[in-house]
């Protein structure tokens, strides 16, 4: 299976959740600070992937040019591309977000579960289908985590509200790369304010 890549509305789709929020973050109840997932990520980093190299726009969604693999392994021939390449895979972090308390909105991508079918183990990620059914999100959109009690995930289209201290910290798996991990202390349905 091919996984579609970089058109104009897959790079709109990564962001979409997190400009639904303030371009500041804002403080959340129990001393935890609420933050966007673009805040996240070097600006430089955003703004290259804010505008991708204009060629991609050309390339028929299916065709063989259309996925991660025809993109990785296309020379980079100016800045624009390179830096665009560049920002796909940073890992690059917000250091003042370091063992923070804070609280974001997510979706959940299993990594792995206990014998009654819990998650605990899981990336957290900005949008629906991250990782699972499109190209995943640079590691600097992504969240890696694990509870013992795990969490009971009726549908992946199910968003959270996730509670816990911020770590930089890198974990790779076949599904993703994050640059972050939460010390999970509270996960709870999704519901705007």
């Amino acid at each position: 299976m091919k996984l579609r890549i970089f058109s104009s509305r897959v790079i709109a789709l990564i962001f979409t959740t997190g400009l639904l929020y303030s371009a500041t973050a804002v403080q959340a109840s129990d001393n935890y600070q609420e933050i966007e997932w673009i805040a996240l990520m070097p600006k430089d980093d955003l703004d290259a992937l804010m505008n991708p190299p204009e060629y991609l726009s050309d390339i028929a969604d299916g065709s063989e040019q259309d996925s991660v693999a025809a993109f990785n392994n296309k020379e980079a021939d100016d800045a624009n591309t390179k830096r665009f390449q560049k920002a796909l895979i940073s890992t690059r972090v917000i250091e003042s977000y370091a063992n923070k308390r804070i609280r974001i909105p997510g979706f959940i991508v299993p990594l792995e579960s206990d014998a009654s079918q819990r998650i605990t183990e899981f990336f957290i990620v900005p949008y629906f289908g991250a990782c699972l059914h499109m190209p995943p999100p640079p590691p600097n959109q992504i969240i890696h985590s694990q509870t013992q009690q795990g969490i009971k995930l009726d549908s992946l289209y199910d968003p959270f509200w996730f509670e816990g201290t911020l770590v930089i910290d890198t974990k790779e798996n076949a599904l993703g790369t994050s640059a972050y991990r939460l010390k999970l202390d509270k996960t709870y349905p999704f519901e705007e304010e």
